[in-house]
């Protein structure tokens, strides 16, 4: 695991952006049970952590030497502008659906064809969010060259999906990482860490064993 990695996984515990409950399960949207449940928009009102997540992801989009940045609809925009800002390039934003009036666009903001775009998520689960923000870019005549994001629950089959399509992905911490950092600051008992890598392995068996669903 490398400084920045340990450095955002400190972060994210300290402010409450990522929390892990694995005796006390949180209930997503979905109705799945979890032990862990992530709010990185926290991050933006902490300037200290913002700024360190500025500069990382900054870092992480360099090597990819991208000509624009573009942000998943909703809670990868400010961390895209950030990002745009310091590299100094254009920005666009992604829309989950077409808007539903006007031009019914998806992608807002300028796009050219040949762009190489690095896309910003704030956090992956499945993936699919920010591969359907790449697809549609690629629509719009861009060519997504990465996907950055602040963190990944690294689910079975999400380095699949990405390999299948074509587009790295780069996280900052991972599950793992920020696991094990909650671990060795006394957040979690040492014995937590086989029930989150249980989860990580197979979240819906995981759930349902729990009464959530499947």
């Amino acid at each position: 695991m490398t400084d920045t990695a340990l450095m955002v996984a400190r972060d994210l515990l300290r402010i409450g952006a990522v929390t892990l409950r694995p005796d006390a399960p949180f209930t997503w949207s979905s109705g799945r049970l979890s032990p862990v449940y992530t709010d990185n928009r926290l991050a933006l009102s902490h300037p200290d952590v913002r700024t360190a997540l500025a500069v990382a992801m900054t870092a992480a989009a360099r090597p990819f030497a991208p000509d624009a940045v573009a942000g998943t609809a909703t809670a990868g925009i400010p961390l895209a502008t950030l990002v745009a800002d310091r590299l100094a390039l254009p920005l666009s934003y992604v829309r989950a659906t077409p808007k539903g009036h006007g031009q019914g666009q998806r992608v807002e903001g300028r796009v050219t064809p040949g762009q190489r775009v690095v896309v910003v998520e704030d956090l992956v689960s499945t993936g699919g969010s920010v591969l359907s923000a790449a697809a549609a870019l690629t629509a719009a005549g861009a060519v997504p060259v990465a996907a950055l994001a602040v963190f990944s629950y690294g689910l079975a089959g999400v380095d699949a999906a990405f390999a299948t399509a074509g587009l790295p992905l780069v996280t900052l911490p991972d599950f793992a990482t920020l696991a094990r950092v909650a671990r060795d600051e006394g957040l979690l008992p040492a014995d937590a860490l086989a029930v989150l890598d249980e989860w990580r392995d197979g979240p819906g068996a995981w759930s349902a064993a729990r009464g959530g669903a499947g």
